[in-house]
């Protein structure tokens, strides 16, 4: 198969649920009178008057850049102290009850707390992010690096690799498929956190858009944002699965190489 056809494949067997879905939603609201679930028509027409561009630059990008931003910030602690605990096991012992605690805490418990320290402008919303998007990578780059092969730091002390070298050329990369695993999970963790914290913090964003339509009883502009959102996070979901896919392509030749010789 060529891969054109390929791609087309692969494209239908993602979509044609989805697309069955909402057809049967267009076919089953049509003529709906209830103001709480009013008919999918409706809501596309109002999709493109509202998201078509005001509140996509007002509302939906600088949801993006915060949720970027947080978990941005919150990968890259939790790759370093990740790489510090998982190679020193006596602090990575001394140190697990807290990061249990810490990663057990539900975000919307946490807001209260960071509104009173940081306010409810945006440096409370990615700090929440980056927050809650800590642990699961913090947690799963721990183990990655743990579990290295013994017989790899073996060669490198035979090599006698700097720390540097071993960090750069060992461990980060056996600790990679369990970081981005890690990162998996915290991905959609940030999405959650975004919304919760644009809704009690200060106006704007897509939490707040769908909380106010929502007080405002504008059920049908509401709907709209729940729609944005969905959109939102399948796509952060897939630009995460094809730099995943780029960071790791060593990774799937050598398992496919094993499995091969199997």
């Amino acid at each position: 198969m060529s891969r054109p056809l390929r791609v087309v494949s692969a494209v239908a067997r993602e979509l044609w649920l989805p697309v069955l879905l909402v057809a049967a939603w267009w076919w089953l609201s049509a003529g709906n009178t209830s103001i709480y679930w009013p008919p999918l028509a409706e809501i596309t027409d109002r999709f493109v008057d509202l998201w078509f561009f005001e509140h996509l630059v007002e509302d939906a990008l600088p949801s993006v850049i915060r949720l970027v931003t947080g978990f941005g910030v919150g990968f890259a602690v939790a790759v370093v102290l990740g790489l510090v605990l998982g190679s020193v096991p006596a602090l990575e012992d001394a140190t697990r009850p807290l990061v249990e605690f810490m990663r057990a805490l539900p975000s919307v418990a946490l807001l209260p707390i960071m509104m009173l320290l940081l306010g409810t402008d945006d440096d409370m919303k990615v700090i929440t992010i980056a927050f809650v998007s800590t642990w699961p990578i913090l947690l799963n780059t721990v183990e990655g690096v743990r579990s290295v092969d013994p017989v790899l730091h073996q060669v490198a002390a035979g090599y006698r690799l700097s720390t540097w070298h071993r960090i750069r050329y060992l461990i980060v990369p056996a600790a990679m498929p369990q970081i981005f695993a890690g990162a998996r999970v915290a991905l959609s963790m940030s999405v959650v956190a975004m919304v919760l914290t644009e809704m009690v913090g200060s106006p704007g964003g897509l939490g707040y858009f769908v909380l106010n339509s929502q007080r405002t009883f504008d059920i049908v502009a509401m709907w709209t944002g729940l729609i944005v959102l969905g959109l939102i996070g399948y796509a952060a979901n897939k630009a995460f699965g094809l730099v995943e896919a780029w960071v790791l392509a060593w990774h799937r030749g050598y398992t496919k190489q094993k499995e091969d010789q199997r």
